[in-house]
């Protein structure tokens, strides 16, 4: 019997060995490099395709507006309206969908001046920041930036923690080989973005992709500080606020719910030194209540709201107001805080407790980008 189970199993081992490797669909990509397994999937996916001619081009570059279509695939194309903003692109092209529903996501910014770049290489810092945006733009604990050192120093300011959230995720393939400001080939696209999926499939349910999140099933426990059941809501047109608002939900135990107008503010909305723009024109006006879409689902369950927004002309943008006087607030208490490159808090919540007198509203706080999650933590204990 032990004889024939060990025929059987050589058997077993020669014909394993005869088969071969899955072959690449490429004749420039080798079944043994190492973005094959990428290069592979993302075109069973329909996410990353060929040059033609049976050639992938590995070594090649990759634009600015086929990376936006290469996360909108990979988004599955969901179906968009409007226009972007941008100055430099075309209407009803192969990538227009793509790029406005990167706009719309806050995936890209675009690089200044209404331009976004279309045709331009994209660097690998900018394939880096385009995940880490698409990932919820997830800052890191504090400590691994403190020990920070290696490619995320070569990184510009804008990118580096995008690239600390990728080194620490094992986004990088070969961080001796990752140059942050030097254009991405063709595999390291293919080889960060199906490393991201993966990631993203690993962690399906939390807010930010990254393991250091807590599940949303996790998030539901009141704050010993406070006590009763505690949200966070914030408006974020730029993602600094929501930064700080996910970090106080994860060092709070609350739930989170971002208020999302209903007509989403466009790169031309935010130019500040434009008084003519959409937002230079609601702060002017005392009436103006911007649309939100959605609300909050039990409000009245809610003992505790913690109340995050940009600082706009010296206040809270007004959409904020619409949001204070879409409920009541009888018996609650608002914690206000808000994001700001150098302005305070200010006269902000002042003028935003007039709509919304009924609730006991404790004093406000400003943060900057670098604030971390301990720190929120202690400063939510900290309020009486």
């Amino acid at each position: 019997m032990k004889k024939i189970v060990s025929i059987v199993l050589a058997l077993t081992m020669v014909f394993a060995l005869a088969i071969p490797a899955l072959a690449s669909s490429y004749a420039d990509v080798a079944d043994d490099a190492w973005y094959a397994e990428a290069v592979e999937a993302l075109r069973e996916k329909g996410i990353m395709n060929g040059m033609g001619s049976g050639k992938f081009g590995p070594d090649e570059t990759f634009t600015r507006a086929q990376l936006a279509t290469v996360l909108y695939r990979m988004a599955g194309s969901p179906a968009v309206t409007g226009e972007d903003s941008f100055t430099d692109t075309e209407r009803d092209t192969w990538y227009s969908d793509a790029v406005l529903w990167a706009s719309q996501n806050e995936v890209v910014n675009g690089m200044g001046n209404g331009l976004f770049g279309a045709n331009e290489a994209a660097t690998q810092e900018q394939l880096t920041v385009m995940l880490w945006r698409d990932a919820g733009s997830y800052q890191l604990d504090r400590e691994k930036y403190a020990s920070a050192e290696g490619v995320e120093n070569q990184a510009s300011d804008w990118a580096f923690d995008a690239v600390v959230w990728a080194k620490v995720e094992a986004l990088i393939a070969d961080l001796d080989a990752y140059a942050p400001t030097k254009a991405a080939s063709r595999a390291q696209v293919a080889d960060m973005v199906y490393r991201y999926m993966k990631l993203k499939e690993q962690f399906a349910n939390v807010d930010a992709v990254s393991g250091a999140t807590q599940k949303a099933d996790e998030q539901t426990t009141p704050t010993e500080s406070t006590g009763g059941k505690v949200l966070v809501a914030y408006f974020s047109a730029t993602n600094n606020t929501a930064n700080i608002a996910k970090h106080i939900a994860d060092a709070t135990g609350a739930t989170l719910y971002e208020i999302k107008p209903e007509t989403p503010y466009t790169t031309a909305d935010l130019n500040y030194s434009d008084s003519s723009t959409r937002a230079a024109r609601e702060q002017n006006d005392a009436a103006a209540r911007p649309a939100i879409s959605g609300s909050v689902e039990n409000m009245a369950d809610y003992d505790v709201i913690f109340l995050g927004y940009p600082i706009w002309w010296g206040q809270a943008p007004k959409i904020l107001y619409t949001f204070v006087e879409s409920y009541s607030f009888d018996g609650k208490t608002i914690i206000p805080f808000c994001t700001s490159g150098s302005s305070g808090i200010g006269s902000s919540a002042t003028n935003l407790q007039k709509s919304a007198s009924e609730a006991t509203w404790l004093d406000g706080t400003r943060f900057d980008g670098s604030v971390s999650e301990d720190e929120l933590r202690a400063w939510a204990d900290g309020l009486q």
